[in-house]
């Protein structure tokens, strides 16, 4: 086994990052900004938004940070989006999700700019997406794509694990990481299949895998069983268990002893989706400078 550490990738791409954004203050004589919402006390998500903001600290992107409370109403939170969307300061507008109290994100998403949507979650960004023909084409027009997704092929491509002509199978077809890794997978030519709740034959399928991405929310899920020898396996998974420790999508112990690449959890893709946030912003204000 052969980990991929995503502490050590994400480090070295917020350096470079960190260079970026020096260089480009100096020139523009402002640094790139990014506006976070946060909705209510939810204690996770003030963790998650905490982060964010210090990230963003650390490689010299300014902060804003816009509390709601719980209380905000979806007319509350769309006006303050739209007050974001004309400030000249802010690149990039992330919305903490999910929203308290059940309340539907789909609208208030909808009313981010999409030059501005770094989270790549507008029906815009999302469809831009599926039209790009190449990673060269996504890179060239400066697309801004969901941080998660983008955060797995940085892992791949800094492990040197080549993706072209590679057969790569995805578990879970969700708007947030499924459909988007495949499309990336797509881009950079390797051949993708897409699983599901309603697969039959998921091992078969599975074990023909040269990439398996596991992003389904099911704890230990995958077991050896699933993998063959030589795969790289990306676990997207995040669950917290009654024992209060974090497992990925993926049994790490039962597959451990196996020749794979593999990410842990943690460390493995959650280090790289802020690192992509970042990315994100910097591509945002890259685009509103012609630069």
């Amino acid at each position: 086994m052969n980990l991929i550490n995503g502490k050590e990738i994400s480090q070295q791409i917020r350096q470079n990052l960190k260079t970026r954004v020096l260089e480009f203050s100096k020139r523009i004589s402002r640094a790139p900004g990014l506006a976070t919402i946060l909705v209510g006390e939810d204690p996770a998500s003030k963790v998650y938004v905490g982060s964010k903001i210090k990230a963003c600290q650390e490689i010299g992107i300014k902060s804003f940070h816009n509390p709601l409370p719980a209380t905000a109403t979806k007319e509350e939170i769309i006006s303050l989006i739209k007050k974001l969307n004309v400030d000249d300061e802010v690149d990039g507008i992330l919305l903490q999700l999910p929203l308290p109290n059940g309340q539907k994100a789909d609208e208030c998403i909808n009313a981010i700019s999409p030059d501005k949507d770094v989270d790549g979650l507008h029906p815009y960004n999302a469809g831009m997406l599926t039209l790009v023909k190449s990673w060269d084409d996504i890179i060239r027009q400066k697309l801004l794509v969901s941080c998660t997704p983008m955060g797995v092929v940085y892992l791949l491509k800094y492990s040197n694990i080549e993706i072209k002509g590679k057969n790569v199978v995805v578990l879970g077809r969700s708007n947030l990481v499924g459909k988007p890794v495949s499309m990336l997978m797509l881009a950079n030519n390797a051949t993708v299949t897409m699983t599901h709740s309603a697969t039959k034959d998921l091992k078969k399928i599975t074990k023909q895998a040269d990439i398996l991405i596991a992003a389904i929310g099911k704890a230990k899920f995958v077991t050896k069983d699933f993998v063959k020898e030589g795969a790289a396996i990306i676990d997207v998974g995040i669950n917290r268990a009654e024992d209060k420790k974090l497992y990925g999508d993926v049994d790490f112990e039962d597959v451990k002893d196996m020749h794979v690449n593999i990410t842990p959890v943690p460390g493995g893709v959650g280090p790289m989706t802020i690192t992509m946030l970042l990315n994100n912003t910097l591509t945002a204000f890259e685009r509103h400078n012609n630069l």
